[in-house]
């Protein structure tokens, strides 16, 4: 996945400013920003602070840890009934 640019806090940054009633598209452009990445990010981080990333951060990564837990469970869980099934 590509890297952005642009820091959660720089992100958040701009977010509040257009928020705050600056021009949306001088602000973009002032900034380098498309209007398609503004509205994603609008749609991921708005409302939040700097706080609540770290939270998001943490969940996310949290998250990722979940899933591989469940895909070795998995793994082992087939793994196992196929011995069973041999057995029997």
């Amino acid at each position: 996945m590509r890297k952005s640019k642009f820091t959660e806090k720089q992100i958040i940054e701009i977010l509040k400013e257009i928020e705050a009633g600056a021009p949306v598209v001088e602000t973009l452009r002032e900034k380098g920003v498309s209007p398609d990445t503004y509205y994603k990010w609008k749609r991921k981080y708005s409302g939040m602070e700097q706080n609540d990333i770290k939270k998001l951060r943490d969940l996310e990564r949290e998250n990722a840890k979940l899933k591989k837990m469940y895909a070795d469970m998995a793994l082992m869980n087939e793994a196992l009934k196929d011995v069973i099934e041999k057995k029997l």
